[in-house]
């Protein structure tokens, strides 16, 4: 093979592996090469072409999505308001002794389970247009666990459930979002529920391990296929076999318990042994000061 070859053949090979990363990359690169071989210009000139062609087309795609996203969030907000309002009446008229009032319950419960919809819907666009805004501080998160689940006991109480509480008398500390951490605790213990009524039984467990500390929030109902497990924080994921439930879900709980988790600097994390126990772990990092 001639000198001229090898060259040509290496300079090549370099176009290609540069080519490469800046595809694996993601980057708004060009491949530069200095080369006097007429051909390889042409060649670098074309796919330069198609590069740019490509990178404007994906900040293209990244500005509407955020437009979507931003216009979502907009909507649920607008959705909120009245919706508020409408709840007010009701709670009012349910106030008064009519013969109407089992219906004006009734139709109390739904407005309010649209509303909780509404709110999750809200909180997943503001999430992902990047417009939620965090105030990270100091938590005694046992204390915190405590608030939480108190907000829970007439529904417990209701359904029969048997609550395991173990959590520890002195103040575990972790750095979060204080609306940020309630919502996540809610969305687990909401799913606990609503996906583990037939176990009659809640589980929540603090504990920590080294600089660790974990919140296991656990039931006893049906259960995750191995197989369900990679798909159940993907958003609008429901269980099938849930969605004839006296409780509906709405497939956002999860997906922003797990947003949120991470943006506190968390991780969320599911194990299931269907029939038997489904256990959520949210992990934080323990504050030693």
């Amino acid at each position: 093979m001639s000198l001229l070859n090898r060259r040509t053949l290496k300079q090549i090979q370099t176009v290609s592996d540069e080519l490469e990363r800046i595809l694996d990359e993601d980057t708004n690169e060009k491949v530069m090469l200095f080369t006097e071989d007429k051909e390889i210009q042409h060649l670098l000139e074309q796919i330069n072409r198609i590069l740019e062609d490509r990178q404007n087309a994906n900040a293209g795609y990244r500005r509407s999505e955020l437009n979507i996203k931003r216009m979502l969030s907009n909507i649920s907000h607008d959705l909120k308001t009245p919706l508020t309002v409408i709840i007010g009446y009701l709670e009012m008229l349910l106030m008064q002794e009519t013969p109407e009032k089992s219906m004006i319950k009734k139709v109390s419960h739904k407005a309010n389970e649209l509303k909780e919809q509404i709110d999750q819907f809200f909180t997943l666009a503001k999430l992902e247009a990047g417009d939620t805004m965090l105030t990270m501080s100091k938590i005694d998160l046992n204390e915190f666990c405590r608030e939480i689940i108190v907000d829970f006991y007439n529904i417990l109480t209701e359904k029969e459930f048997n609550v395991n509480l173990q959590i520890p008398e002195s103040p575990v500390f972790v750095y979060a979002d204080r609306e940020a951490l309630a919502r996540i605790l809610n969305n687990l213990i909401s799913n606990a529920i609503r996906y583990g009524d037939a176990g009659h039984y809640l589980g929540l467990t603090l504990r920590s391990k080294d600089n660790v500390v974990f919140v296991d929030v656990v039931d006893h109902g049906k259960g995750i296929a191995s197989t369900e497990i990679p798909r159940v924080f993907d958003r609008l994921y429901t269980l099938e076999d849930s969605r004839n439930r006296e409780i509906q879900g709405n497939g956002l709980g999860l997906t922003i318990a797990k947003s949120l988790a991470e943006k506190i600097n968390g991780t969320l994390t599911l194990k299931s042994i269907p029939d038997e126990e489904t256990v959520f772990t949210l992990k934080l990092q323990l504050l030693d000061y």
